[in-house]
């Protein structure tokens, strides 16, 4: 639905005064906000077709309009722009999350704690899918006399360990043999090939030494599953009991959803590629039925690869919201993409 200029900017300062305050917005303060040279009866005429179109609404009938998830759609489709963060904040992002840049999940933890430090809304950042990613080589770290533990590093840079028990006393010169003879069999090979019949055919490999090794291949098979499953680190969740304009029950629906890892990333992954928002029932899930979703994929060696978001109220500042997460998802990219070229 195509509005006419005037109703734009009507529109667009009803939307902006609103995120800005939280309060309806009466036509003198529009006027005075948006600039219009035209009479309080003429934008009360504009504001009541607006609202007939479905794009406000009036609390009561004294108040001003408030604007409604088809309008924040609307402005954010044909009228909001979301410029680059300035250079100083870009330094600023890069400098964070430099800090603790040793692997992707720290990456992304501090992507998500970052983006809700500088949003004030509940964020969450996904590690990279592991459907492609391969073994890049297995270590082994002895915990005990009996016990060692496993060490799968992905191709994506994914790290993931498992320890395992072995009947017979565990010392360094064994270790060294299963580095050696396991690395030649798992290295470059597919995550996602890596199950129990792949296991008994890498064991029928190694002969007699296969009768030393049930507990260890067990475990890099564990290990390697868990590293192509998709994690989600998260910053902020408190934030939302907080929001003024998300009630109790609304926010304890949203906690519950969010702290169900499966489901959430889940939804993650069916999010699109470009830079998205969702608003209100656009959200595949119901409990986020009066809630927004802003999210973007970063990307590693241009493909793209996980997902940072925020999750807040439908009066949420969009713009500033896209920027931060562009911006992050960029230097995220760079860094986790740096880590993968070391461990080529």
């Amino acid at each position: 639905m195509e509005l006419a200029a005037r109703k734009q900017k009507i529109l667009s300062a009803i939307v902006e005064s609103f995120i800005r305050t939280g309060e309806p917005v009466g036509s003198k303060t529009l006027i005075s906000e948006a600039g219009l040279d035209v009479s309080s009866a003429t934008v009360r005429n504009e504001m009541a077709d607006l609202t007939n179109r479905g794009f406000l609404v009036q609390p009561h009938t004294s108040a001003g309009r408030v604007p409604t998830a088809q309008a924040y759609r609307y402005y954010i489709d044909n009228i909001m722009t979301a410029p680059p963060l300035s250079q100083s904040g870009r330094e600023y992002i890069e400098s964070a999350l430099y800090q603790n840049a040793d692997s992707p999940e720290s990456i992304l933890q501090g992507a998500a704690e970052l983006i809700s430090q500088l949003t004030d809304l509940a964020s969450v950042a996904s590690t990279p899918s592991g459907d492609d990613s391969r073994v890049h080589r297995i270590s082994f770290v002895q915990t005990g006399s009996h016990t060692a533990m496993a060490v799968v590093i992905a191709s994506n840079g994914i790290i993931k360990t498992k320890l395992f028990r072995c009947e017979f006393i565990i010392t360094p010169e064994i270790l060294e043999v299963f580095d050696k003879a396991l690395n030649e069999v798992f290295t470059g090979v597919r995550l996602s090939s890596i199950n129990q019949p792949f296991i008994q055919t890498a064991a029928a490999r190694f002969g007699e030494l296969s009768l030393f090794m049930p507990g260890v291949l067990t475990a890099i098979m564990e290990a390697s599953k868990a590293a192509r499953e998709i994690s989600v680190c998260h910053s902020g969740y408190t934030r939302l009991m907080f929001i003024p304009d998300i009630d109790f029950l609304t926010a304890r629906g949203v906690l519950e959803f969010l702290n169900n890892e499966h489901d959430l990333a889940a939804m993650l992954e069916n999010l699109p590629i470009d830079t998205s928002v969702s608003i209100g029932a656009e959200n595949s899930r119901r409990e986020l039925a009066l809630s927004s979703v802003v999210s973007t994929r970063y990307t590693i060696d241009s493909k793209p690869s996980g997902v940072l978001a925020v999750i807040g109220p439908l009066r949420m500042d969009y713009s500033r919201a896209i920027s931060i997460l562009e911006a992050v998802s960029e230097t995220v990219g760079a860094l986790i993409g740096e880590l993968t070229d070391i461990q080529q």
